[in-house]
């Protein structure tokens, strides 16, 4: 569940030989980012750092 005032984001992650594609989206702008990670990172390391990237796009596309 979102904290306050975060909308629901959706995470994939996709393994592609020794590195995994995580893609994060936001459930109400659409808007969506990637990042790579190494296969023998952990998963929830890779999904906050997806998340984290898609709150500085977020932010930075409605100028904050």
């Amino acid at each position: 569940m979102p904290a306050k005032g975060e909308s629901e984001v959706i995470v994939e992650m996709r393994p592609i030989g020794g590195v995994v594609r995580v893609a994060a989206i936001d459930v109400a702008t659409g808007t969506e980012v990637v990042v790579m990670g190494p296969a023998s990172a952990s998963p929830q390391s890779l999904e906050q750092l997806a998340v984290a990237k898609l709150r500085r796009r977020l932010a930075k596309d409605s100028g904050g």
